[in-house]
């Protein structure tokens, strides 16, 4: 059956199932089948999952002559009669209702008819389909051939391609009547090419030609409707009215030239997907460009011609824009370490330590020039680095894994700036003559106002204007360059300072220039005068008479710039000489040395939209064409404010962002947010403005988001809510962990846990979990009381199902399971795992006590979960009383190591009046606090255990003295198998009732140590291996559902052999079979039979184990046991005797030989008698009797070997002998066949090839740092033959093999940590400051940082510490951390944890 079945747990999900079977037959030989693998459900319980998958095999193309797949089925009916007649069955395709069902039509009659449900494994659903029919359904198959697959082809062909391989190619053609001709060629179609439609509309006609890369020719004459088949490619034609369909969906077979004969007018429409048949194709790896010690190998790639198979030159693949020349890829060769006469080279893997070789290029030259377009160059050259960082250039080939950088480039391509002159202001004056203004700018590339135009060239600025209105008052003077905004125009005129009767500073006319040329300076007289009116006269004053700020008498001059010559000066008029000058008409204008100018303006108001700007004036020194300190032009001659509308265009859509929130964290990072929206406004004068699709604003879209309080945060307690759990991914963990938070009871009063931690946030958002003390104040309640209504009266309480056991460890075992309720005595180093199984209430609320205080987890011990308690490698001190409290009920058990010497003991607060030890309960939920008497005394049991423990002792120091005389002669296997077989007979516990051992103990008046107690202790110990003689591995690994189970633990069971050929074993199995009477006795071989009364018969017991089977034999004190009427063997090998008696006393002997060897086992019998002290004695002296005095094989020492190496031989004598040691003598070898079988006397010896481990010499000393100034170094080590001829490994494994690595030293590992000063501490005071600082690894000498495991082989300092662990003091209000600025910023005072670290920071908030 192949349908699923549901798993019931996670744990068994992958567990139930045997594995998946081989794979069936393929359903099909070609053209795609499928192929199904089964597997079985193991488990009585339901498996989840499929039991059966499938696959798709034969994924060939079938022969042309074999016909479709599902025609083949369809013509299988051909001979059944349906209705009564024969038909010829065609097949039904594409059905859209059941593609998977077999639906066939009738040829001739049109009847349509299902003939089978399902069509055959491997039929494809559709036909232009891979999809295939499994088992009666369709499945998904892609062009992989994988099922479920959804990879598919390309246009060009390939799966899961990408369409490189191939372009489209598209056209038409239009006849031509005029043009003569018979007929026309279309369009020649590639060989390969795909998907290829052709539409002809007109009456012309349309024929195809074909012509293979072979050259051979083929035709084909379209003329009705139709498929055609043309070298191996189906074409697809349709002939209507008006128009010719040709249809090829290929890879077309040869070369296909589409024709027509001309006759009228047609157009042809084509279209096809033609391959690149240029192809790149990568090389095969180039030599290695070393021998040994470490190289490099590189590939490259060719220009392959797919058509006829060549490689041509690269312009063929270049000339494909599709093509993408691979890159070249580089590996390490020649490995291994050169010898030593070609020296060595140590090469690591290319990783973090040894980067690759890479391109290295110098600095850019500086530009040819300056602008117009320029080049510059550098030098490019492959460089590799080493281990100590140096680099070195090497060869450039190395480097061909990537491509090589440009060598030369083009600079400063932009156009040269040049002048631009604004437009001239209007005229300063209104009337008469005045100057004219305009801005002259230097554009660069960019329309941006720059430097860099030929100061020669530069247009002039200012120039004289005339106003059409005349003046009405003569102006001598010339005109005075205006001010004020030159939109307003106001006319200032420099007037003439007259004398008044108030004293005046009246200044005089200025003198010519000092100089004809360049700077100079001129000179003028100014007085304090005043009119005296009674007179009319002008009188001189001292200059302190007049008020104001007295006129400039001096002051620079400039007439024009000098030709190279210096330029001659005038001498000055000498005070008081007079000499007429004639006026002329006009005043000559004074030139100066500085003078203002515009030079560009100002930033636009506005991006876009609409803005202006103002054009900038400075003080320009003429000469040296550079400005100058405003103060030294004059300011009545500053040319007026200019102002221009820029930046006019619309403003495109731009984004526009609102307010950030606040932040969602106080600390820790949180995040800030704000709205970020792409807006345009439609005009300049709107005010509304339009949200736009993000797609019309330029990129990047600012950020809505950004980090806020990047700074760790104090550490706080963080509790989730009463019974919720927070991050916890796996299912099961989840689970457990959250019944284990939900209320203890449902009713009755219980308890409700959550999870409370100590926890930081840093600034890097991570979380980090702190120690407890780490927090301040006290920790919040991690538990509180639940359900506290009363229960129903039928409600059942919480029960623990304890076992009154006591578990005694017999042997080593790795895990053992306990329940509560008894007492256990584990060998040390045993992991155990105590059990405290409960009835109506949740195993995750179950609390465990030691010596009545609550158990703390150790490294070693944990509470599960699921309520137990699980130690690993249980060791003294885990020894004590642990107690299980699940609601009112508890439970204890008695924990106790075997060779401890410690005795158990209770502390004083458990003692009581009465001698019993009592627990406190500690019952959270109890009002009163009562008490509940231990059930068990503590060390009850000891000396019962110690006395079963000696015993086993006893018996393994005697089996070990019998075995002892043989020991030597026995071969290893059968010792091996030996110890096998004792491991598996004997149990891992020995599990006791309490009230047996209590009988025991009642039954012993006289004490353990006489007769009767010895025979009683053996007699328990017999009790013990019988009845848990048959066990399975459920107490050393039990299921999960055997939790709440009240069935006892069941012990070891062997696991079953496997069919491999191996030496005999006797099994110990001391079981009873069944119900057997009194008067029977079954003992198993290995064990004393020790019969205290008669007993109808009893039966030695021998089971054996081997491939081939043993035969069993038996002997009786050494001897061939005789065989009678009371004495015989069972068909199953066992001894029976019947009425035993004195005479049968003895030792008997099991032996199971097969060919591989034998072994032996035996049994003493004893009728009557003191047990323990007789059985001894007889046991000792009858093994030494039959050791010492009998037949038996001796063997002498073996001869040396006959070869050193290689293969030789050595021999031995090997004689049967006979009597006691000392004084025996040689006898017949046929004496001692029934001893066991004959030892060898030879052997092969000295087998390993004669080889030898040679070394090279010690390779540089650069390998990883492992102490100051220390490194490894290493050398080849490898096996060599006698002739000196490298052989493998292995024949040199028998050898001592010298070391390949060594300790070295070297500059290079001069390296140490390198610490960095502490930071300030977080807080002045308290238990959570800490600071940092910084550690790396560095170098003594150079002091350059290197990674840092160069310096682990010491440890590394600690890079943070706490500090200032001091009580902050109550009473006295300081900041106890240095962020509390910051918290009063953040407003975070109000939180108590913060107001009480910063209590001077928020004392006034």
């Amino acid at each position: 059956c192949f349908h699923s079945r549901t798993a019931r747990s996670e744990e068994d999900r992958d567990t139930l199932w045997d594995a998946w079977g081989s794979w069936s037959e393929c359903s099909r030989t070609c053209g795609g089948g499928a192929s199904y693998s089964l597997r079985r459900c193991l488990s009585s319980k339901t498996c989840e999952g499929q039991n059966i998958k499938y696959r798709t095999c034969s994924n060939v193309d079938c022969p042309p002559e074999t016909g479709d797949f599902r025609a083949q089925q369809c013509s299988a009916h051909a001979d059944v009669r349906y209705q009564g007649q024969y038909h010829e069955w065609l097949p039904v395709y594409n059905d859209p209702d059941n593609p998977c069902a077999l639906k066939c039509k009738a040829n001739g009659s049109g009847l349509v008819v299902e003939l089978a449900p399902k069509v055959l494994d491997g039929t494809r659903c559709y036909t232009e389909s891979l999809d295939m029919c499994i088992s009666g359904v369709c499945q998904i198959v892609g062009c992989d051939h994988e099922l479920g697959s959804t990879a598919k082809e390309d246009n060009c062909g390939v799966c899961s391609g990408d369409g490189s391989s191939c372009r489209l190619v598209r056209g038409h053609y239009k006849s031509q009547h005029a043009s003569g001709k018979t007929e026309d060629t279309v369009v020649v179609i590639p060989y390969k090419s795909r998907h290829v439609r052709l539409v002809l509309k007109g009456p012309d006609h349309l024929y195809v030609e074909s012509k293979t890369l072979q050259g051979v020719k083929g035709e084909l004459d379209l003329d009705t409707s139709g498929q055609f088949h043309l070298e191996n490619t189906t074409l697809d034609y349709q002939k209507l009215s008006d128009k010719e369909i040709l249809r090829i969906t290929g890879p077309l077979g040869a070369d296909f030239t589409v024709k027509f004969a001309t006759g009228a007018d047609s157009v042809i429409q084509y279209i096809y997907y033609q391959p690149i048949i240029h192809r790149w194709r990568e090389t095969d790896f180039f030599p290695c460009s070393v021998t040994c010690g470490g190289g490099y190998q590189l590939t490259s790639a060719e220009c392959f011609d797919l058509r006829s198979g060549r490689v041509v030159v690269d312009q063929y693949c270049h000339y494909y824009p599709e093509n993408v020349k691979p890159k070249p890829k580089l590996q390490e060769c020649n490995m291994e370490p050169c010898l030593a006469s070609d020296g060595y080279k140590q090469i690591m893997p290319y990783d973090l330590y040894h980067p690759l070789p890479r391109w290295e290029s110098s600095p850019w030259t500086a530009c040819s020039t300056s602008c117009g377009g320029g080049i510059q160059s550098r030098s490019v050259s492959c460089v590799e680095e080493d281990m100590q960082g140096t680099i070195t250039a090497t060869e450039e080939w190395k480097c061909l894994y990537s491509p090589k950088t440009a060598i030369l480039q083009p600079c400063n391509t932009f156009d040269c700036p040049t002048w631009l002159a604004q437009e001239w202001s209007p005229c300063t004056v209104t009337c008469g003559q005045g100057l004219r203004y305009r801005v002259v700018l230097c554009i660069d590339h960019r329309g941006l106002h720059a430097g860099g135009c030929n100061p020669t060239t530069k247009p002039h600025i200012k120039e004289e204007c005339l106003a059409t209105v005349p003046c009405y008052k003569s102006i001598d003077t010339l005109p005075v360059e205006a001010k004020p905004v030159w939109h307003k125009q106001a006319i200032e005129l420099e007037e003439e300072i007259t004398v008044t009767e108030e004293p005046t500073f009246i200044p005089g006319p200025w003198q010519p220039c000092s100089q004809t040329c360049g700077a100079g300076t001129q000179q003028r007289t100014v007085k304090c005068q005043v009119l005296l009116s009674f007179s009319q006269t002008v009188a001189d004053l001292p200059d302190d008479e007049c008020g104001g700020v007295k006129p400039a008498s001096i002051q620079p001059c400039y007439r024009t710039p000098c030709s190279g010559v210096s330029g001659q000066g005038k001498e000055n008029k000498k005070e008081g000489e007079e000499e007429e000058e004639e006026e002329e008409g006009e005043t000559p204008e004074r030139e100066e040395l500085h003078d203002w100018e515009y030079e560009g303006f100002t930033e636009c108001s506005e991006s876009c939209g609409g803005g202006v700007q103002e054009a900038v004036v400075i003080c320009l020194n003429k000469q040296t064409r550079e400005a100058a300190d405003q103060s030294l032009c004059v300011s009545s001659r500053r040319p007026p404010q200019l102002l221009q509308d820029c930046k006019t265009q619309p403003c495109p859509p731009r984004w526009e962002t609102g307010e950030w929130s606040s932040c969602s964290a106080t600390c820790g990072v949180g995040l800030m947010t704000r709205t970020v929206a792409c807006t345009h406004r439609p005009s300049r004068d709107s005010n509304r403005t339009e949200v736009l699709r993000d797609e019309e604003c330029q990129n990047p879209k600012p950020s809505p988001v950004q980090a806020c309080n990047r700074f760790d945060c104090p550490p706080m307690w963080d509790k989730n809510d009463w019974g919720q759990v927070k991050e916890i991914s796996l299912k099961r963990q989840a689970l457990l962990y959250y019944l284990s938070l939900q209320c203890s009871q449902s009713c009755g009063g219980g308890v409700q846990k959550r999870q409370v931690l100590c926890k930081q946030r840093l600034a890097d958002g991570s979380i980090l979990e702190l120690p407890d003390t780490f927090c301040p104040s006290k920790s919040p309640a991690n538990q509180q009381p639940c359900a506290k209504q009363e229960c129903p009266p039928h409600w059942p309480n919480p029960t623990i199902l304890a076992q009154r056991k006591v578990y005694i460890q017999w042997r080593k075992g790795k895990k053992l399971q306990l329940v509560v309720g008894g007492y256990g005595y584990l060998l040390p180093w045993t992991t155990v795992v105590l059990r405290c199984p409960t009835r109506h209430f949740r195993k995750g609320h179950i609390r465990w006590l030691k010596e009545g205080k609550p158990l703390v987890s150790l490294p070693h011990l944990s509470i599960t979960p699921l309520g137990y308690v699980k130690i690993q490698q249980v060791r003294a001190s885990d020894a004590g009383i642990y107690t299980c409290i699940a609601g009112q009920a508890q439970e204890h058990f008695v924990l106790q190591i075997i060779g401890s010497k410690q005795k158990l003991s209770v502390s004083e607060s458990w003692l009581l009046a009465n001698g019993q030890q009592k627990v406190r309960q500690p019952d959270v939920a109890s009002a009163g606090e009562r008490f509940q008497e231990l059930p068990i005394s503590l060390n009850q049991y000891d000396s019962i255990v110690e006395h079963l423990l000696e015993l086993k002792s006893s018996v393994q120091d005697e089996k070990d003295i019998t075995e002892k005389p043989h020991s030597s002669e026995r071969n290893r296997s059968t010792l091996e198998d030996e110890r096998a077989s004792a491991e598996l007979s004997s149990p891992v516990v020995l599990i006791a009732d309490t009230h047996r051992l209590d009988e025991i103990t009642h039954n012993l008046s006289e004490g353990l140590g006489g007769p009767h107690g010895e025979q009683l202790i053996a007699q328990l110990l017999s009790e013990l291996t019988m009845t848990q003689g048959e066990t399975n591995d459920s107490t050393l690994h039990p299921p999960e559902s055997a939790e709440s189970s009240t069935q006892e633990p069941l012990l070891y069971k062997p696991k079953a052999h496997t069919t491999r050929s191996r030496n005999p074993v006797i099994i110990q199995r001391p079981r009873k079979v069944g119900a057997v009477p009194s008067s029977e006795m079954i003992v198993h071989v290995g064990l004393p039979a020790l019969l205290q009364k008669p007993v109808a018969s009893l039966e030695l017991r021998c089971e054996a184990l081997g491939n081939p089977e043993p035969s069993l034999t038996w002997t009786k004190n050494g001897k061939e046991l005789l065989y009678n009427s009371r004495v015989g063997l069972l068909p199953t090998g066992s001894l029976r005797i019947q009425s035993p008696s004195k005479v049968d006393e003895g030792l008997y002997t099991c032996t199971a030989r097969n060919r591989l060897g034998s072994t032996s086992l035996s049994s003493w019998l004893q009728i009557t008698g003191k047990l323990l002290p007789t059985y001894k004695l007889k046991l000792l002296k009858l093994f030494y009797f039959f050791s010492c005095g009998l037949i038996r094989w001796r063997v002498d020492p073996w001869s040396p070997c006959s070869a050193t190496c290689g293969g030789g031989s050595q021999t031995r004598t090997v004689r049967c002998m006979r009597g006691p040691e000392g004084r025996s003598r040689e006898v017949e070898s046929q004496l001692c066949l029934d001893t066991g079988r004959r030892p060898s006397d030879s052997r092969l010896c000295n087998l390993l090839p004669c080889a030898r481990w040679a070394t090279t010499s010690w390779g540089p000393c650069h390998g990883q740092c492992v102490g100051p100034s220390l490194a490894t170094q290493h050398r080849h080590v490898y096996c060599q033959n006698t002739n000196g001829t490298k052989v493998p490994y292995r024949m040199c494994s028998g050898l001592h093999r010298p070391s390949s690595l060594k300790n070295c030293s070297t500059e290079g590992c001069a390296l140490h940590w390198r610490i960095g000063p502490w930071t300030q501490c977080t807080a002045t005071c308290g238990r959570h400051g800490f600071q940092s600082r910084q550690v790396t690894c560095a170098h003594r000498r150079t002091g350059k940082a290197t990674r840092e495991h160069h310096c682990m082989w010491r440890p590394r300092p600690s890079s943070w510490q706490r500090c200032n662990i001091l009580s902050c003091g109550r009473g006295e209000c300081r900041d106890s951390t240095r962020y509390c600025e910051k918290v009063r910023q953040l407003e975070l005072c109000p939180l108590p944890q913060f107001k009480s670290r910063c209590c001077h920071s928020c004392r006034n908030t």
